[in-house]
């Protein structure tokens, strides 16, 4: 834990919270600043910074919450879907540096649902910078990237 972070905070139950589920590994509450009716957040227990820090068992089991969670707020909110999102660094917009999913659930009411998309799916990209990006990275993904913590 981190006596600085404000979600170690939220896990140790020294800043207030509206929670949503807890297991031995995670924790799930509220977002205070919600895009949608019924945002949630799901946290580790174990502190880690962001999507690079977070150990794979940590990975794994936050994201199983945040499947079960969005499961229940399509049934439980009414919601018409869910996205799950992770922001890594300030220039993705992440603001809190305690690795956290958002399990977001999206309602075709828009009086519920707040969140637009910042680009435009459907838009047909650049097919050279595709080819060139695709290529650069699969020449060594899996030597410089293995799928472990090592």
């Amino acid at each position: 834990m981190s006596d600085q972070c404000v979600f170690c905070g939220i896990v140790a139950g020294n800043v207030p919270n509206a929670k949503v589920a807890e297991d031995d590994t995670t924790y799930a509450f509220m977002d205070i600043n919600p895009g949608s009716d019924g945002h949630i957040l799901v946290v580790p227990k174990m502190h880690s910074k962001d999507l690079f820090d977070i150990a794979d068992n940590d990975l794994t089991d936050v994201t199983l919450t945040a499947r079960r969670i969005a499961k229940a707020a399509v049934v439980e909110f009414g919601a018409d879907g869910v996205n799950l999102l992770n922001c890594c660094g300030t220039n993705a917009w992440q603001t809190v540096f305690h690795f956290h999913l958002h399990v977001i659930p999206r309602y075709i009411d828009k009086s519920r649902d707040r969140l637009v998309l910042p680009w435009q799916p459907g838009t047909t990209g650049d097919k050279e910078i595709i080819d060139a990006l695709g290529s650069q990275l699969s020449a060594t993904f899996d030597r410089r990237y293995p799928t472990s913590d090592d």
